[in-house]
């Protein structure tokens, strides 16, 4: 064994081969096997664990009863002016969503502003990937995904909303772009799911049982509380609107009602932020403010003020030198898969 408490560890690029194999064998083609493998591998580099290679368990049996589709004909159904609608027909979610940013960004470039929904996706992954997407590009990115309900309504007994992440990334000149990445409820699904493995309690808050009472069990917890009581519910019920019911694909309402499935939807939004003023004095911008904020007086106890984004750049860092840690629950689930498609697990690094 190697890494803390046990953990195995490897190289990004040996996960990214073993997970992109994996995908493969289910019948994913070539390139989108590999980039729906390097999109999970960036979250565990990022230290986002709840939405990396710990879902390729859950990917597979999606892929195995359709709801996920290894070939999908993605579709771009409406283009005028700044909008576009995608029909990304189940297609695994980081190539639907991927796909969905590229449009708004070519529709960007064109009127300075894109606005896709892209419709029928599946799990989208850490929506932070699609801002970055667009601030790479030299834009602003907003990317939001909506799906079933897995979230309280403020006050609800059980499940009405979803944890419709939102994120929002900014370029900069001189230091990597500011990316906020949440999810709308306290806690991402991901890391109850981690809790529930490990066999760990949680922090009171992150959830209710099936009664509607507050639990610290994870494999008690039946519906996730809202981030900031009605703030959360309420955001969360925007994107819904603005997902859901912009593609003319309804979720939570249909679902309420007893429809069955993983049915969701997402947005993604490029800026040309150039055309507000000259070129490169936003970025610039930007920079000095991370600067400012970065040198403030810190409150007893805190080493530093950290802006969105720092804490994942700082986590792949240390990551890229000492390989990604995977607990054994993961391990295991990566090994049997593995196993399955005919592959060779990879040697985990030495400790």
């Amino acid at each position: 064994m190697s890494g803390a408490a046990g953990n195995l560890r490897l190289t990004a690029e040996a996960l990214e081969g073993l997970v992109a194999g994996i995908f493969e064998h289910a019948g994913v083609p070539k390139p989108e096997a590999a980039f729906w493998s390097q999109s999970l591998v960036n979250a565990n580099l990022r230290g986002v664990d709840s939405h990396g290679v710990m879902r390729v368990p859950r990917y597979l049996e999606l892929l195995g009863i359709g709801e996920i589709k290894a070939n999908p004909t993605m579709k771009l159904l409406k283009e005028s002016g700044a909008i576009a609608l995608l029909d990304a027909d189940r297609a695994p979610g980081p190539v639907g969503m991927s796909r969905a940013m590229e449009v708004a960004i070519a529709r960007a470039r064109k009127v300075h502003v894109g606005w896709c929904v892209a419709r029928d996706i599946t799990h989208a992954g850490a929506v932070g990937q699609y801002v970055l997407q667009a601030a790479e590009a030299g834009m602003v990115g907003l990317a939001m995904t909506a799906s079933v309900p897995l979230m309280a309504y403020h006050g609800s007994k059980g499940p009405v909303v979803s944890t419709n992440p939102i994120a929002i990334g900014i370029p900069a000149r001189g230091r990597p772009p500011l990316v906020l990445d949440m999810a709308t409820a306290v806690v991402a699904l991901g890391k109850i799911q981690s809790a529930r493995s490990a066999g760990r309690p949680v922090p009171e808050g992150w959830g209710l049982d099936k009664e509607g009472r507050p639990t610290t069990d994870a494999a008690a917890i039946a519906t996730l509380l809202p981030m900031a009581g009605p703030k959360g519910s309420g955001l969360s019920l925007m994107i819904e609107c603005l997902s859901s019911l912009a593609a003319g694909n309804p979720v939570l309402a249909p679902a309420l009602a007893g429809a069955k499935g993983t049915r969701m939807n997402g947005t993604a939004v490029a800026l040309d932020i150039s055309a507000f003023g000259e070129p490169g004095s936003f970025e610039a911008d930007v920079d000095a403010l991370a600067e400012t904020i970065a040198a403030q007086p810190t409150s007893p106890g805190v080493d530093a003020l950290l802006l969105p984004g720092e804490r994942g750049d700082a986590v792949r860092q240390a990551r890229m030198k000492e390989g990604i840690p995977l607990p054994a629950g993961t391990w295991k689930a990566l090994a049997d898969a593995a196993a399955a498609a005919g592959i060779a697990m990879p040697q985990p690094i030495a400790a």
